[in-house]
């Protein structure tokens, strides 16, 4: 049997703090005197008052939370926070449209940033403000950062962290899961302020520095400027972004090691010395490759690979440059960028590199079996065999992920009909939204908005980016006519 009582508890209890964390936008919103105070207001205490009313309703339930409680608690929750987090935008009518509106909410919390917004520079502070906060929440997961105070309500939080981060890796920093939680916040908070001082004093105004700092660490690349990166042409704060951007991408567990100085725990790491291998392999093709094909400074087309190659594939989906208009090749390339991901257990999407790194060694494995059938042969990770159960997992997430990009693509082919390239258009933007990446390629490339996508391909993207973002079994669980039969 279900506890719905706690699930509702705790999804009111995330409302609550969403809503505190909408009311911060009124600083930007009354300094620049942009006058969305009011929706901000508005829309903090609706979203406080529901959290507030369904706590009280469900505080005398049960605090046990299952497995099932977890996944519900997720995956409901998300959908929840992504529907209130679109209210700023509906009260202050920059997105009066509620499948807008949710469009660019979902693509924030879930750290895709796409937009369906055509002129950026013209949305009031403090809703653009927000928009960028709607990143730094999703980017780590709110979830997890109520893990940290869950102790104070008698609810315990390791079945929410399996919910919230069910990739194959199971590295934990602290036994305790609220410690978990809180150091794992604490290093975000940290590099996240470290950058916001960086951007200042290399030339962004707070205001700038603050919002790219927000996104940049959560992978998430919403940009105050309607040319993205493109529009800071300080070479220093492209770089100093990029470097950010890499940092994010890495494992948060490594990070931690890194700060206490463990820096042989870090390179004894197999998917970060091919997170590492592969992003300079990749630079130095580009590079290559555009400096041959354009020309001009070897520096220019050093910082425009360097950056857009960390950017796609940490999936922050920044934009310095037009990918699309270097070669047809490299748009080729950059689109499979768009299934690799950087590390689990960072704030980036995709199909992560250790997955991809399982399925190529066991890929080259079967090879050796067919001559030694007989063999025991192991596939290790870090020194680590790795169990056939988790072998099983990553082979079924890449299966569920592919046939999740075809059915997608096949569909939104449809809705894009009418299109000139509607082929090249729907896969980049199903591509893009199931790994949270952002830019797409065909007539949703880097410098176009996904404003002229109908309102029924905006809901498939939708649903998209929630599915990438949870690595789909979250929610494709909820559809199992198992999960919901009593034990």
């Amino acid at each position: 049997m279900i506890n719905t009582g706690v699930v509702i508890n705790v999804i009111g209890v995330l409302l609550i703090m969403l809503g505190g964390f909408m009311l911060t936008s009124l600083f930007f919103s009354t300094y620049y005197g942009s006058e969305d105070n009011l929706p901000i207001l508005y829309s903090a205490v609706t979203t406080v008052s529901t959290g507030g009313l369904l706590w009280l309703l469900s505080r005398n339930s049960s605090k046990k939370i299952g497995k099932r409680e977890g996944f519900l608690i997720v995956a409901l929750g998300w959908c929840s926070v992504a529907i209130f987090s679109a209210l700023p935008y509906l009260y202050s009518g920059v997105l009066p449209n509620l499948s807008n509106a949710f469009f660019e909410s979902v693509s924030g919390l879930t750290t895709t940033g796409a937009t369906v917004i055509q002129d950026i520079e013209s949305v009031p502070q403090g809703i653009l403000f927000w928009r960028s906060l709607t990143q730094w929440i999703g980017g780590m997961g709110i979830i997890v950062l109520t893990v940290a105070i869950f102790p104070l309500l008698g609810i315990g939080g390791v079945e929410l962290f399996v919910a919230e981060a069910p990739g194959p890796t199971s590295d934990k920093i602290h036994p305790r899961i609220k410690e978990t939680a809180k150091r794992l916040w604490y290093i975000y908070l940290g590099l996240t302020s470290m950058l916001i001082v960086l951007l200042f004093l290399n030339g962004m105004t707070f205001y700038d520095a603050f919002n790219h700092g927000l996104t940049t660490m959560a992978t998430g690349g919403f940009s105050t400027k309607n040319a993205s990166i493109a529009y800071f042409s300080e070479p220093a704060i492209q770089y100093i972004l990029a470097a950010f951007m890499f940092i994010a991408g890495i494992n948060y567990t490594l990070i931690y090691y890194g700060f206490k100085g463990r820096f042989t725990r870090i390179w004894k790491s197999d998917e970060f010395k091919t997170y590492l291998s592969l992003v300079i392999g990749l630079i130095l093709i580009v590079t290559t490759a555009v400096y041959y094909f354009r020309g001009g400074e070897f520096e220019r087309a050093f910082r425009e690979a360097t950056f857009q190659i960390i950017s796609i594939i940490t999936t922050t989906g920044y934009v310095s440059a037009d990918y699309t208009a270097w070669t047809p090749v490299l748009t080729l390339l950059f689109f499979l960028l768009f299934f690799i991901g950087a590390c689990a257990g960072s704030t980036s999407g995709g199909i992560k590199i250790i997955r991809h790194l399982v399925i190529f060694k066991n890929s080259f494995l079967e090879l050796r079996r067919l001559l030694h059938p007989k063999a025991i042969i192991r596939i290790k990770i870090d020194r680590k065999i790795v169990a056939p159960r988790v072998i099983t997992h990553i082979q079924v997430f890449l299966l569920f992920y592919l046939i999740l990009f075809a059915l997608g693509s096949l569909v939104m082919t449809v809705i894009l009909n009418d299109f000139e390239q509607p082929f090249l258009t729907s896969i980049g933007a199903v591509a893009t939204s199931l790994g949270n990446v952002g830019p797409a390629i065909g007539q949703l490339g880097p410098m176009d908005t996904f404003a002229q996508v109908p309102i029924a391909g905006k809901w498939v993207l939708t649903i998209l980016m929630l599915l990438g973002r949870l690595e789909l079994f979250t929610i494709l669980i909820l559809f199992t006519p198992y999960f919901w039969k009593r034990n």
